[in-house]
């Protein structure tokens, strides 16, 4: 016969068992990504499967990441670090850490020892309290701390915390992300932050240079490209006045599907994955230059690309598409100059999206269209810093819901863009045309008067 306390004892050995091999899960295998090299290929390995990227920048709309076959999402701070990670491990999602180190564009100085010093101190804490949270994927240590900076002593900066975070947290891998892929920056990088694990690039235009570029320039480690997308403001033709001109929402979707499957997804022995950009809406040179949402948060036309491109299936209910947007017959690159006052007629012509190379007219007369007139833009900023909405000019579109628009060329000389939605399934295409606004002379007369009602003027976002 045992006696009470033998009998007790059983079962609290198995408890302890049972909870040291939870134990030795939790901070072993799960949540753990290791880099595996395989001669002179590389791959993400999670709770030990593989795992590639197919990742999306940004904190939102995680049950649409999930529907168009993403799987991780990457952030640039840590503000609501806790709040994203547990809602990502609810999802099945994984996070791509950001740490927003100070840039020295915004005034940071990498020669301060004391404010480097505090910084470092700052982001201990932070891989302490998340280095075995179990949906985190990777550190990200800095965003383009390289874009117009002179102190490479930054890179010194980088390397502390990524020679910490492997003192303490032998489960995740290390990055920093540079603006563009430069030589300079590779070997300053291999120099001088050995404990950089994955050189990750922000790339736009020049995406399809990189595969080739990046060991050319030394860097013979993996690689992932962290934001790409549309063409940037910077790399656009302009007017002749000067300002960018934006491709439209369906010239963006065939540039997001040929820009993953013919520069990313074919280079998987070196690159882990990527982060498409932006997953979410942002005032950037323009309200829709960079979000894969509208402001009213729907999903844009370039999301269909990024499903196809993900799962290899179209999406049942495709977005419409844009085929193009006129104003007095013209387009964008015919520099549109527009008399103060005048009016002038815009048009867009806009079909339904059914695969990346064909569009159906079906149910055109389902679509709803939105139209309104923005100054440009005078808070134009780099790096993705902070920018100032555009202002709208109100009561210069007529019958604003229709394909085919009379609007009023604003009173003030200037640089203006009109912009169009069109929404149908739910989601929006878009487009904008820039224009410009010159003084009338004597000859011009006087223009004519024509009071809009209100019902002529719905809002944007209808």
């Amino acid at each position: 016969m045992h006696t009470i306390t033998e009998v007790m004892s059983f079962p609290r050995t198995i408890f302890f068992s049972v909870l040291l091999i939870f134990s030795f899960l939790f901070t072993e295998g799960f949540g753990q990504t290791k880099i595996s090299k395989s001669k002179n290929a590389y791959t993400l390995v999670r709770n030990g499967k593989p795992y590639y990227v197919k990742g999306l920048g940004g904190e939102v709309n995680l049950d649409k990441i999930l529907e168009i076959g993403g799987n991780s999402i990457r952030t640039w701070g840590v503000d609501n670090a806790q709040q994203v990670l547990d809602e990502a491990q609810k999802k099945g999602l994984t996070v791509m850490l950001g740490m927003w180190l100070q840039p020295e564009r915004q005034g940071f100085d990498y020669n301060d020892k004391d404010k480097v010093q505090k910084q470092l101190n700052y982001f201990k804490t932070i891989v302490q309290k998340f280095k075995d949270h179990p949906a985190l994927l990777m550190w990200g240590i800095g965003n383009e701390l390289d874009l117009q900076y002179t102190n490479t002593v930054v890179w010194s900066a980088v390397q502390d915390i990524a020679k910490y975070i492997h003192e303490i947290d032998p489960n995740h891998p290390t990055s920093t992300v540079t603006a563009g892929l430069d030589s300079m920056e590779v070997q300053l990088i291999k120099k001088m932050a050995p404990d950089v694990d994955i050189y990750c690039v922000n790339t736009y235009g020049d995406i399809e240079n990189v595969p080739a570029r990046i060991e050319h320039y030394g860097w013979s480690g993996p690689y992932m490209i962290t934001e790409w997308g549309p063409n940037g403001y910077w790399e656009s033709p302009k007017t002749s006045w000067g300002v960018s001109i934006e491709q439209s929402s369906s010239e963006k979707k065939k540039v997001y599907f040929d820009r993953y499957t013919n520069y990313i997804a074919p280079y998987s022995e070196k690159c882990l994955g990527s982060y498409a950009f932006l997953w979410g809406a942002k005032q950037e040179y323009t309200e829709t230059w960079f979000g894969l949402f509208s402001k009213d948060n729907t999903a844009t036309e370039p999301i269909d690309a990024l499903e196809i491109a993900f799962t290899g299936h179209a999406p049942s209910k495709p977005a419409p598409t844009v085929i193009s947007l006129t104003v007095d017959n013209k387009f964008a690159k015919d520099n549109i100059k527009l008399k103060a006052g005048n009016l002038y007629d815009a048009v867009v012509v806009a079909k339904i999206g059914v695969d990346m190379t064909k569009t159906s007219e079906d149910s055109l007369s389902q679509f709803t269209y939105s139209w309104k007139v923005l100054s440009e833009s005078t808070d134009k900023k780099s790096g993705g810093d902070a920018e100032e909405e555009a202002q709208q000019i109100s009561g210069h579109i007529k019958h604003n819901a229709q394909k085919i628009i009379s609007f009023r060329a604003p009173s003030t000389e200037g640089a203006y863009r009109l912009f169009v939605s069109v929404k149908y399934n739910n989601k929006v295409a878009y487009s904008n045309i820039p224009f410009k606004v010159e003084k009338r002379d004597d000859k011009d007369g006087q223009a004519r008067f024509i009071e809009f009602r209100k019902t002529d003027m719905e809002s944007f976002n209808k």
